[in-house]
């Protein structure tokens, strides 16, 4: 007997109400499943917001570790500062030591109640230092003279016309005393007078470096006689514009024949005359180391050309003379010639504005052709009236000297506009 059939038909679908009954559709491990991600959820905040509680509290303690740390650095840099501070000092005392002397002219100029100049705070470390025209007074010479005496970068010092005085060129003397850098000083117009022109013998004494002076119009020059004898360094000697005088030029002869250091010496512009133009041209006939001498513009006349004629027979050392407008006539032209005859290291002679006429150039010229061991090579008869007779011997001593320039204005009239001649 066949088994009956079981009934297929579907499960009736279950429902829950609003009081939680479940519905036909969920079974219960989905409810299960619902529930522990709900916990899992509410787990979740919770844990987040313990972790952001935390983090907080880790930042302010990272904060306050921070302030702790930059403290402990700031600590540790003063303990290096303190660690260095004998390094900077020693450092800070090198950069003090002032060579162009800075601080110490500011200083002074303080100390003096005197304006800075400018200009020398901006050259001071300058080789060649130019201060001229400034009108320094006594007492900036001095700040400037203090400033100086250590300074290591000058070696070439221009104040000429600055009306310094006795006083101020004192100050500048004793600056040369200590200074062992400066090798040329012009402090030419400055009035220095006696008291200046002693405190510049009394430093040239002393120094060894100072090679060229220039000291024109300095009105009391005649005492540097006495350092002349004895100073062995300068090399270069200006004292023209002085106006010294016959007696000066005694003393002046005496120091110039014990000299053994000059080389050149300007003394034009100086009212030699008589006694004193003779001791000068003596001089020179015992000096054996002046190359280059100017004589122009004094009163030697004949009896100083008949000296120089003289010093020049003697001299084998001197290589430029200038004896221009000295009031030598024809008598002290051929006195020279005479002296010319026998020198042999004489190179330029100059006797312009001379009343010597064209018979004393016709002399000189003669003297020279006579010479065979003359190495003369240039003649100055600037502005002297010459004749045709003189300009023929010109060419005749070329031919025998080609190398011999002279110079003359021909036979025009005095003064003429045109050029002078060199043949």
């Amino acid at each position: 007997m066949p088994k009956p059939k079981l009934s297929l038909s579907p499960v009736p679908e279950q429902e829950t109400d609003v009081g939680g009954r479940l519905s036909g559709s969920e079974s219960p491990s989905e409810v299960a499943r619902s529930g522990a991600a709900s916990q899992a959820s509410a787990d979740l905040s919770t844990w987040a917001a313990e972790l952001q509680t935390e983090t907080g509290k880790s930042h302010t303690c990272s904060t306050e570790d921070e302030e702790d740390d930059s403290t402990g650095e700031s600590e540790d840099d003063q303990d290096e500062d303190e660690e260095w501070d004998t390094d900077l000092e020693i450092e800070e005392l090198r950069k003090s030591h002032d060579s162009a002397g800075r601080g110490t002219y500011l200083h002074t100029c303080q100390t003096y109640g005197v304006i800075p100049i400018s200009y020398f705070l901006r050259h001071m470390k300058d080789s060649e230092l130019i201060l001229t025209h400034h009108g320094l007074s006594p007492k900036a010479a001095k700040a400037l003279s203090l400033s100086l005496t250590n300074n290591t970068s000058v070696v070439k010092l221009n104040l000429s016309d600055n009306w310094l005085g006795g006083e101020g060129t004192a100050a500048i003397a004793e600056m040369l005393k200590e200074n062992c850098f400066i090798s040329d000083v012009d402090l030419s117009e400055n009035r220095s007078r006696v008291h200046g022109a002693k405190a510049l013998s009394a430093a040239l004494r002393a120094n060894a470096t100072l090679v060229t002076l220039k000291l024109r119009r300095g009105e009391a020059a005649q005492y540097l006689a006495e350092a002349l004898a004895t100073n062995h360094k300068l090399a270069s000697l200006n004292l023209s514009h002085n106006r010294l005088g016959e007696a000066a030029g005694e003393v002046l002869g005496a120091a110039i024949a014990e000299n053994v250091g000059l080389k050149e010496l300007d003394l034009s512009w100086n009212c030699f005359r008589g006694q004193g133009a003779v001791a000068v041209a003596k001089g020179l006939g015992a000096n054996i180391f002046l190359r280059v001498l100017d004589l122009a513009y004094n009163g030697f006349g004949n009896k100083g050309a008949a000296a120089l004629g003289e010093a020049l027979k003697v001299n084998n050392v001197l290589e430029e003379l200038h004896v221009g407008n000295n009031c030598i006539s024809l008598e002290g032209a051929l006195s020279l010639a005479v002296g010319l005859k026998e020198n042999r290291t004489l190179k330029s002679l100059r006797v312009p504005r001379n009343p010597i006429a064209s018979k004393g150039c016709v002399g000189i010229l003669k003297a020279v052709r006579a010479n065979p061991g003359t190495v003369l090579e240039f003649l100055d008869f600037s502005e002297i009236v010459v004749k045709p007779d003189f300009v023929e011997l010109c060419a005749a001593v070329q031919e025998v000297a080609p190398g011999l320039r002279i110079k003359h204005d021909g036979t025009t009239r005095l003064f003429r506009r045109d050029p002078a001649k060199v043949s």
